[in-house]
């Protein structure tokens, strides 16, 4: 369930935080996010694969945790990327 380069160079593009930006935390929970949506359409339709599920729920707490990080260092741009993402809260 890994992520095409193509797409990972959009989803940088799109959530970095300057120019050369390629790992900030907003960058990791975009691509988290990708990963987790992907694997949850996977897990629809092959209920009984438990190490991709146990891996998902792995992704899950890390962005999480990731989310929580932004949530101390600045509420609004925490509101702004769940937003942006879809994700609730």
């Amino acid at each position: 369930m890994a992520l095409l380069q193509e797409r990972k160079q959009e989803l940088i593009s799109e959530y970095q935080v300057h120019e050369t930006d390629t790992g900030s935390a907003e960058v990791q929970v975009a691509m988290l996010t990708e990963r987790i949506n992907k694997l949850s359409q996977h897990l629809q339709s092959n209920k009984k694969d438990y190490s991709s599920r146990r891996g998902l729920l792995k992704m899950i707490g890390r962005r999480k945790r990731l989310l929580s990080y932004i949530a101390k260092k600045d509420v609004n741009q925490y509101r702004e990327l769940i937003g942006r993402l879809g994700i609730r809260r």
